[in-house]
């Protein structure tokens, strides 16, 4: 079921799939959106949060201990948006597990970074035994292709749930375009060289990153896997101040950062991190270590 961005066919998953009350637990870090669409279809949003010790990961057994008679769905994203956290196949076969216990329950497996991953070995939570038929998997073109404004997403889902997407999709936006899709199978089905050489860069410029962040002193991060983005926990900043301002919280430490850098970061807790700061390192190498050495900077004069 093809829709204008994975966003969208996140959407209308939760919109067919929910009913007032239902509810959905969401592996914590996440991409902002997963609640507020949750909200939108009537549903609660159910938070199960990894912590930089384990990677930023909830467990299969936190998720065991959060469902509840009303849980609905599961959502996770791998590569993670924000944290580039990758499950291995390890570790959503043990969700799966869980998953299996239960027959009215769905995953909505969030895979739109499926190839910025730099682990070798992606693993669908759909190919598992007994999880095809229960398993929303949702995949489009803006990363792995870099055909973020082309606005094309998709779904692989059971045909009763994509019947019921194509429904509700028909009654906002019916298909999308048609040249951006033929867009996309051209990319799809053509030569792949192009992005492993995206997935390369990235990969050198994540390293790039985690030599610059681990000179700052006070900041803490994990070895992202996968995605761009670093997730590190700024908390170490908290209470300091300069000249009279205080940081309260990453909120105030990302506005700090902004005004006396020229650095744009986004606040953890947008994503359900409050100790934490999202830092994308899609852009050069020149910028990357440019805007580092900013931070570097003005963090140095909180005392």
């Amino acid at each position: 079921m093809v829709s204008t961005g994975a966003k969208h066919s996140i959407a209308n998953v939760f919109m067919c799939m929910l009913n007032v009350g239902d509810e959905v637990v969401i592996f914590s870090p996440y991409w902002v959106s997963y609640a507020e669409i949750i909200k939108l279809a009537g549903g609660v949003p159910v938070l199960i949060e990894g912590t930089l010790e384990n990677n930023f990961k909830a467990t299969a057994e936190q998720l065991e201990e959060a469902m509840t008679d009303r849980t609905k769905a599961v959502i996770y994203s791998s590569p993670c948006n924000p944290t580039g956290s990758v499950f291995s196949a390890e570790e959503l076969q043990a969700i799966a597990d869980v998953v299996l216990k239960r027959e009215d329950v769905f995953v909505i497996a969030d895979e739109i970074y499926e190839l910025i991953n730099f682990t070798g070995a992606h693993a669908s939570i759909g190919a598992f035994p007994g999880m095809f038929e229960r398993t929303i998997t949702v995949n489009g073109f803006s990363k792995g292709y870099a055909m973020t404004g082309w606005r094309v997403g998709y779904i692989c889902a059971p045909l009763t749930i994509a019947k019921a997407c194509e429904k509700m999709q028909g009654q906002f936006t019916s298909g999308g375009t048609g040249i951006a899709q033929r867009a996309a199978l051209a990319a799809i089905a053509g030569d792949q060289g192009p992005s492993q050489e995206m997935e390369a860069a990235y990969l050198k410029r994540r390293d790039l990153v985690l030599g610059l962040l681990r000179d700052i002193p006070g900041i803490k991060t994990h070895v992202p896997e996968g995605a761009f983005y670093f997730f590190p926990d700024v908390s170490a900043f908290f209470g300091k101040q300069v000249e009279g301002r205080v940081i309260a919280d990453a909120d105030a430490l990302c506005l700090y950062i902004l005004e006396e850098a020229n650095v744009s970061l986004v606040t953890g807790a947008a994503f359900g991190a409050p100790n934490c700061v999202r830092l994308s390192y899609a852009a050069s190498e020149e910028e990357l270590i440019e805007a580092l050495k900013r931070m570097k900077a003005v963090l140095a004069k909180l005392a």
